[in-house]
């Protein structure tokens, strides 16, 4: 886990309330890139809270500005599908000068970098939000041909889960006809069990963390990755 100091990149990480894994991308990032986070109110996973997270959005981006920050990364999956990416990034560079990305930007990128149209997906959404992000890939042309979920209704609920409980969610999904599994949400412990469940599955595996830091490192140019946490940072 890299803790130094930002030699080499700040990001600043606008994250849910109640959420409790912000630690995650940090943990996989490479050594002088650092994650400043900022929690915006989110305590519950249903759809008006979604929306709510926006609302007052730029507010919260002030403070990362503030830090100096290189790039500020709006990091929760399904809010920012909902949200849609493009307005949010053009609201945060308008309003602090600084680049922006969003988590669902990022695992939109990362798909057809893995080579994934056909995927399986695995959430702890609760019936209404994955039926929303079903169709949300669906318009943009990747078929989710199995999912399993546990479904979550609080980000802490989410993050209280333990990377195993997740490893044997994945299990669920060997042998299926599937390009690759996406793990989606930035709120939930899976980032030590990605190596772990792509040896298992033999297929890639993108998580929303992963493909956020993946994402947010390609934006600032750095090609420094750390091992252990799946093909798509190795790449």
């Amino acid at each position: 886990m890299s803790l130094g100091f930002g030699t080499r990149a700040r990001i600043g990480q606008l994250y849910p309330s109640a959420g409790l894994c912000d630690y995650e991308i940090q943990l996989m990032a490479p050594e002088g890139v650092q994650f400043l986070t900022t929690r915006v109110p989110f305590k519950k996973t249903d759809i008006n809270q979604h929306h709510a997270f926006c609302a007052h959005l730029e507010q919260h981006a002030y403070l990362l500005a503030d830090a100096g920050v290189d790039l500020i990364a709006v990091n929760c999956t399904a809010v920012t599908m909902m949200a849609g990416p493009e307005r949010l990034r053009r609201r945060l560079l308008s309003a602090t000068a600084k680049p922006a990305v969003t988590t669902i930007d990022a695992v939109l990128e990362a798909l057809p970098h893995q080579n994934m149209q056909r995927i399986g997906l695995l959430t702890p959404y609760p019936l209404e939000v994955r039926q929303a992000e079903i169709a949300y890939l669906a318009r943009r042309g990747i078929e989710v041909v199995v999912e399993h979920a546990t479904p979550c209704h609080s980000p802490i609920e989410q993050g209280s889960l333990s990377s195993q409980h997740w490893f044997e969610m994945a299990e669920k999904f060997a042998g299926q006809p599937i390009d690759g599994l996406l793990i989606s949400c930035s709120g939930i412990q899976v980032a030590a069990q990605l190596q772990r469940i792509e040896e298992r599955l033999q297929l890639p595996v993108i998580a929303s963390n992963q493909a956020l830091l993946w994402h947010c490192l390609r934006q600032l140019g750095i090609t420094e990755r750390s091992s252990g946490y799946g093909s798509l940072l190795a790449s």
